[in-house]
């Protein structure tokens, strides 16, 4: 077996001079673990998961180990996400640098875009020079492909403008969302690929030559799928060559402060019916809280039954009721960040803006802070949990790192215990499954 091959089979070709130094061969491939797969560098988890189901395949039909060639897929009728992303400049580029410079460049630039899409499970389907061509929902499918895909066009501006090259580099991003017929091999040796036929990756090309430089431009059909999670600015009705009409365009500025995913994606209020034994449940637990006896609650069923709207329900009962709401999202693409949804409760409730300078947040934080009156070194410890510098208004938190942690809870506990004593509170953890394990 060529692992060589069957890495490239899988698009984790990235991984091969790994495999080689760390003589990984046909023996040992069926034995990888997890464990062992981060040791070789595979760091991103739905990599990780990929190459671990390809290996459990081997484990089940062993004879599959000695297939050196890739298997012919086929032809699936598929909704995709289809990113374009072109490198700004590179034809001044290549009048301008040594040909080995250039090519260490657009290295550089294909292995950061490849890691932003994988890390959302998107697959990088062609590099074209300055361009890569990336698919979301293909062939993995997800059932937010479209939000992974405009995470992955951020991503991508961010990473690419962060390389550090000896020149710098921007992208632009062109999304869009559609039924294709995906999966026909076309081409022979080096040239096969797997075509796409239908109008949505054309549709993402021309809005990739509409975008400015380190924009990210999508359809309305791609910004009504992913709702209020991001912030846009309209561009207008734009004629596409190609289509019959002009189409809503939008460029994506970043993401939204809604922190509730079932606010951000719902298209409208759905009539509240029946649950009145859950409400009540939720009542009787409100009344014992206000009586100093407070609980906790889980919410647990499967997706899409309504244990959000259960919650807003509940919370629309209880507006009359003097208290404090405290909400706390957890997301499926911060499970490996330590505290996100404390973090994300914390910009919200101090009211940071995008356009704010460290200074600013700082001032913002020790408002809301004060309103409780910290004890001494609260303000620097949720400062640097919120990655804020001090500018020389506090000393460095000369901590070891398990200490450091100790002191941030008992930060964030007494800022919780501060307003418990003012009234009854209301805390809301949404999608708790997506909590990172801190």
């Amino acid at each position: 077996m060529d692992i060589s091959v069957w890495l490239r089979s899988l698009d984790m070709e990235q991984y091969e001079q790994a495999f080689r130094e760390n003589a990984i061969d046909a023996a040992v491939l069926p034995e990888l673990t997890a464990d062992d797969l981060r040791e070789l560098g595979v760091s991103l988890v739905g990599h990780r998961r990929k190459l671990l189901a390809a290996i459990a395949a081997l484990r089940s039909d062993p004879g599959a180990a000695v297939e050196t060639g890739p298997v012919s897929p086929t032809a699936e009728r598929r909704q995709l996400t289809v990113m374009f992303c072109d490198l700004i400049g590179s034809t001044a580029l290549s009048t301008r640098l040594d040909p080995e410079d250039l090519r260490e460049i657009l290295g550089a630039y294909h292995r950061a875009v490849a890691e932003v899409v994988g890390h959302f499970d998107g697959m990088v389907a062609k590099y074209m020079g300055d361009g890569v061509l990336a698919y979301f929902g293909y062939p993995i499918a997800h059932e937010d492909d479209p939000e992974r895909a405009v995470r992955a066009g951020l991503g991508v501006v961010e990473a690419v403008r962060r390389l550090e090259t000896i020149e710098v580099l921007q992208v632009r991003v062109g999304l869009a969302t559609g039924l294709v017929v995906v999966g026909d091999l076309i081409g022979e040796g080096s040239a096969q690929e797997q075509s796409v036929v239908g109008e949505t990756p054309n549709l993402a090309a021309r809005l990739q030559v509409l975008a400015e430089p380190g924009a990210v431009v999508i359809p309305a059909v791609t910004r009504g799928l992913v709702g209020e999670l991001f912030e846009y600015q309209s561009l207008g009705d734009i004629d596409i060559k190609g289509l019959a009409g002009p189409i809503p365009v939008y460029r994506v500025l970043g993401e939204s402060r809604v922190g509730s995913r079932f606010e951000a994606l719902r298209s409208g209020e759905t009539p509240f019916i029946g649950r009145q034994e859950e409400i009540e449940v939720l009542q009787r637990r409100w009344a014992q809280a206000k009586a100093g006896a407070g609980s906790a609650v889980l919410i647990s069923s499967e997706p899409g039954i309504g244990k959000s709207r259960l919650t807003e329900a509940f919370r629309q009962r209880l507006a009359s009721d003097p208290h404090t709401r405290l909400r706390y999202f957890c997301s499926p693409h911060h499970e490996d960040s330590a505290l996100f949804p404390i973090i994300s409760q914390l910009e919200r409730a101090a009211s940071f803006e995008g356009g704010d300078s460290p200074d600013m947040k700082l001032n913002k934080l020790e408002a809301l802070l004060s309103v409780g009156a910290p004890a001494e070194g609260d303000v620097p410890l949720l400062a640097a949990l919120l990655s804020l510098p001090f500018d020389g208004r506090y000393s460095p938190v000369d901590l070891t790192p398990s200490r450091k942690k100790e002191k941030t809870f008992e930060a964030l506990l007494r800022q919780f215990a501060s307003l418990a004593r003012q009234g009854p509170i209301l805390m809301v953890f949404e999608d708790l499954q997506w909590a990172d394990p801190t």
